[in-house]
């Protein structure tokens, strides 16, 4: 499980970043990256928009996490708490429910699919 947490918490950072060599190193080549608006990304389209900071995370906190470990693969959820400063939009804050799937391979865990909900 600390492999899973240290990985969880080496994406919140490139997140915030906009570390695009971590994001790549993070995240599988089949990503489905879902938001709480129903949009969903490709790897690419997820790195992209936060390198332009299209997305950009001022701060990310991660509470309520819980990890289950099944195989080779690892179900995460969290609450998100950001600041944001989306180009286009101005700064923000949001709160989410996020889901989040692992897959090891090659010894190296790699997000498979996220997936967020706004948290009534």
């Amino acid at each position: 499980m600390t492999e899973i947490t240290t990985a969880v918490e080496q994406l919140r950072k490139a997140m915030v970043d906009a570390d695009g060599a971590t994001l790549d190193k993070l995240t599988s080549s089949e990503l489905s990256y879902g938001h709480s608006s129903g949009k969903v990304q490709t790897k690419k389209e997820f790195i992209d928009d936060l390198v332009t900071a299209t997305s950009d995370f001022v701060s990310i906190d991660i509470t309520d996490l819980t990890i289950k470990v099944v195989g080779n693969t690892a179900i995460v959820r969290h609450v998100l708490s950001a600041a944001s400063n989306d180009k286009g939009k101005g700064p923000g804050t949001v709160k989410l429910g996020i889901l989040l799937v692992w897959i090891k391979s090659n010894d190296q865990w790699q997000l498979l699919a996220r997936q967020a909900v706004k948290i009534p």
